[in-house]
């Protein structure tokens, strides 16, 4: 017993010396991070800096930019109505509404995009023109492409509630005034779009009831036998198709 103890002493007397010190392991570098704010070297730090904040601003406002200056806003409310008037509670699920909202938004306002990127993007990356301009050339196509949606009259109630003159031409009339008058205009095309759909689902609901009623069956809800019939009815019709191609034409 004393020998197999002397004997494993002797081994962690041998395991020690052959360990490395503490001080030769190695440790792996970690990394330091620090944020603090230093005197400009020049005017190009402080404009380079004023370009990032103005990024970060643009980024943060993006999801209002998609609202309000796209045509996300009436297709995304089409396709809620188009769910609504089919019965179907949460089919489509919400992620697959939005998700084709913006498949389809990107699809239409593509041509917008192209003019930006040719007349602002480009131009500023090859650095031809500074930030203002880019800025500047940037708003016209989507101005445009807001002009050729608002209607008239949406326009003309906008300029008088900010007691402003009356334009003489479109590009005299303000972003703050054409924004608003865009966004209202959307909700009313997208509602007239949404009760067009609307009415021959509502057929088939009122001729189930009716029949539903002549036969008795006046405690059967009217929606067990009518989604049937307006899911067949939607199929058979290709309904998708036929949404998408009046959502793609009535931009043009």
């Amino acid at each position: 017993m004393a020998v197999m103890l002397r004997r494993l002493a002797q081994i962690g007397v041998a395991l020690t010396l052959l360990s490395p010190p503490a001080s030769a392991q190695s440790t792996p570098p970690l990394p330091k991070i620090t944020i603090g704010m230093e005197q400009a070297q020049g005017t190009a730090d402080v404009s380079l800096s004023m370009q990032v904040f103005l990024l970060l601003t643009v980024l943060s406002l993006a999801p209002a930019i998609l609202l309000m200056l796209t045509s996300f806003t009436r297709i995304v409310i089409v396709l809620s109505f188009a769910r609504s008037a089919l019965g179907t509670q949460q089919i489509p699920p919400n992620s697959v509404i939005m998700g084709l909202a913006l498949f389809l938004t990107a699809f239409t306002m593509a041509p917008v995009w192209d003019a930006v990127n040719t007349q602002a993007v480009q131009p500023y990356l090859a650095h031809q023109i500074d930030y203002k301009t880019a800025l500047q050339k940037a708003s016209v196509p989507i101005r445009e492409f807001m002009l050729r949606q608002t209607r008239e009259k949406d326009l003309a109630l906008f300029v008088y509630l900010s007691r402003q003159p009356k334009p003489a031409a479109p590009s005299e009339i303000p972003t703050s005034v054409l924004v608003p008058a865009f966004m209202i205009s959307e909700l009313k095309t997208a509602f007239v779009m949404g009760f067009v759909m609307f009415i021959p689902f509502l057929i088939v609901d009122a001729v189930v009831s009716v029949v539903l009623m002549s036969m008795g069956m006046m405690m059967v809800p009217p929606m067990v036998f009518s989604l049937p019939f307006k899911i067949l009815l939607f199929v058979m019709v290709d309904g998708w198709h036929l949404i998408t191609r009046s959502l793609a034409l009535s931009f043009h």
